[in-house]
């Protein structure tokens, strides 16, 4: 690679660092609010170690840039070498967050409709955190029960209330939708298992894709680097004319 174009790509990566801090704070900060809408539904908090590394790696972003915007103008090779070194502990850190999106990503399957049956046995309709996390479920995911809203009908709720929470509701403003087993066609059907279970697929999708953007940014910021570097070595022996 030419040492012209490594610099040009070097200083692109550099400027770009602090809008990649950015983004990746947003990832990391959007995977744990999405998570965090259904605490009480996720029993499997390891689920959130690839946000929290994400947020880790955006943390150190704004102080590389500098770092490798000075170096490489300067074509310091301490700096650069620097440079280097933080560029592939980044790139390693987001291969770890990759690979651990991909694991957990396959964990989910089959692991919600335990805690979501749980969560519907200990609903009683006022705050709690129970209520609050089903309640925002079905609204959010347009979704009623665990496999369909039958469900209900074998939850204390129902069994006491004999009708259904308005969250079910296709629209929980309308007073044609009371919650009463025989206005189903009120209802959002659908089962949330497969609802949430897609959301959850799908965030980490989300996450997975911008680290591989970011991934490739960093690997060929460390050719760049390779290459100044032994561009400079070899000017370091060439013969100095008068």
């Amino acid at each position: 690679m030419d040492c012209g174009v490594a610099k040009i790509i070097l200083l692109f990566i550099s400027l770009i660092f602090w809008a990649a801090g950015a983004g990746l704070a947003y990832v990391g900060h959007y995977v744990i609010k999405s998570f965090g809408s259904f605490d009480s539904l996720i029993q499997n908090k390891s689920t959130l170690i690839p946000a929290a590394i994400i947020i880790g790696i955006s943390a150190v972003m704004f102080f590389v840039g500098i770092v490798g915007c000075c170096s490489t103008l300067r074509e310091s090779k301490c700096g650069l070498s620097f440079f280097f070194l933080i560029i592939m502990l980044i790139f390693a850190a987001e291969v770890t967050a990759l690979v651990f999106s991909f694991i957990y990503r396959s964990k989910i399957n089959g692991q919600l409709e335990r805690p979501i049956r749980d969560s519907l046995s200990k609903y009683n309709g006022e705050k709690n955190s129970e209520t609050e996390a089903v309640d925002s479920m079905q609204t959010l995911l347009k979704c009623c029960g665990v496999k369909n809203y039958t469900d209900w009908t074998n939850t204390t709720y129902f069994s006491t209330n004999k009708t259904l929470p308005l969250s079910c509701c296709k629209n929980s403003s309308s007073p044609q939708c009371n919650g009463k087993l025989e206005e189903w066609q009120q209802f959002n059907t659908e089962g949330c298992e497969p609802n949430l279970e897609k959301f959850i697929q799908d965030v980490l999708t989300y996450a997975m894709l911008v680290v591989v953007a970011f991934a490739i940014i960093k690997f060929f910021g460390m050719v760049s680097v390779c290459a100044i570097t032994c561009k400079s070595r070899r000017n370091g022996y060439e013969p100095l004319y008068a």
